[in-house]
């Protein structure tokens, strides 16, 4: 249809596309912030490009494939995106050649580092066939030390391999902060083009008030269970808490049976007083109705590159407690709660007593300020044109 109305131009213009590979997408939520990440790129950024979504059928962790999607073909989104759910068996050279081939796309997104199908490959590809584009590399934490240590031996092999590959020197590096912008330097420290924006989060709309009593504290850790996120260490400092009636509940799918089976013996060690209690997963849609029954959300994490729930913990006005090892270093300083370094436990147990030794009013003026500092950060980003920047094409 021929539109004369010169409302129609912007959508009568041709959008640049996108492809973007991730291990995980929605409906998946298992895998956390990194789904969090690609939904808000594409969310806020589908009205100026054609994005096209390849990612797996499944969730993390999961053997069978999301019920109500359409593998192995593309799929319409309701924000006029098109994802593409991969089999297990489609995930070969030949089909992944013909997609990135087919889709013709002038900028090549990939979200991870180290995935064997949604980077490695792709990259691999995008090599042989001489892609000509924009290819954009969001490391997502996994240059952090904590994150290189594990399979370490294997990590770094592929490091120096991709160093030394043409194809790495055609990449732009999407770091989240300043921590991860060190990191990439660290490794491609002679040509790597870095280019620094945060990721763009989930927000919570409206501050509600929390009922508090001294001597009470409700608690909550949201995250994947696994060494990283460092829950063992969050159940020992809340076991230690002396004189307070306390409620911990953990939300997250297992990623580390061996740990979680550790987490649970500690948990049952607890005093009477202190109530520890497994919740299993939670899907990032019921979040921010999940957090309004807490006071506190506390992870004592071993690194984040960003930390999506961490985020939400604070525009939903849940006082946080988390270790120093986030970009979240303003937290202490707007009275919205505390990161602490992880090498004296007895810290994060004052400051456990601190907040549950509170009553109503002064917790809700740190509950306000919490909201208010995530309010005020999101007003100060100016996300969408940097992220229009990240995608410019040399013309």
């Amino acid at each position: 249809m021929l539109c004369l109305n010169t409302g129609c131009r912007k959508t009568m213009s041709v959008r640049k596309k996108i492809l973007l590979f991730t291990d995980w997408y929605e409906p998946g939520f298992k895998a956390g912030g990194p789904i969090q990440s690609c939904k808000n790129i594409v969310n806020n950024l589908s009205d100026e490009y054609d994005f096209r979504i390849f990612t797996s059928d499944r969730d993390l962790g999961d053997t069978e494939p999301y019920k109500h999607i359409k593998r192995d073909t593309w799929n319409n989104l309701s924000n006029g995106a098109h994802i593409w759910y991969a089999s297990p068996e489609f995930l070969k050279s030949s089909n992944i050649r013909k997609i990135i081939t087919e889709v013709e796309a002038e900028i090549i997104y990939l979200n991870s580092m180290f995935s064997s199908g949604f980077s490695l490959l792709p990259l691999w590809i995008l090599r042989s066939i001489h892609f000509k584009g924009r290819i954009i590399l969001a490391p997502r934490g996994m240059l952090n030390t904590s994150a290189v240590s594990r399979k370490k031996w294997k990590k770094n092999i592929f490091l120096s391999l991709f160093s030394l590959s043409r194809i790495s020197k055609k990449i732009v590096f999407h770091a989240t902060d300043r921590q991860e912008e060190t990191d990439i330097k660290k490794y491609f420290r002679n040509y790597a083009q870095v280019c620094l924006i945060e990721n763009i989060p989930n927000i919570n709309e409206q501050w509600n008030a929390r009922n508090k009593q001294p001597g009470q504290l409700n608690c909550v850790f949201i995250s994947r269970i696994h060494p990283i996120k460092n829950l063992l260490y969050a159940i020992n400092v809340v076991k230690s808490i002396a004189g307070c009636s306390i409620l911990f509940d953990i939300y997250g799918p297992v990623e580390d049976e061996k740990y979680f089976q550790k987490c649970k013996e500690a948990a049952s060690q607890a005093n009477v007083h202190i109530g520890i209690n497994f919740k299993g997963p939670i899907v990032n849609s019921g979040i921010f109705n999940l957090l309004q029954n807490y006071h506190l959300f506390f992870l004592p994490t071993q690194g984040e590159n960003f930390g999506h729930i961490i985020f939400e913990a604070l525009t939903s006005g849940c006082v946080v407690l988390s270790s120093n090892r986030t970009p979240w270093k303003g937290i202490e300083d707007n009275n919205a709660g505390w990161t602490l370094p992880l090498t004296d436990n007895r810290m994060f147990a004052d400051k456990l007593k601190q907040l549950c030794d509170m009553n109503e009013q002064a917790y809700n003026e740190k509950s306000k300020a919490a909201y208010d500092y995530a309010r005020t950060y999101v007003a100060s980003m100016n996300f969408k044109n940097r992220y229009i920047n990240l995608f410019k094409t040399p013309e």
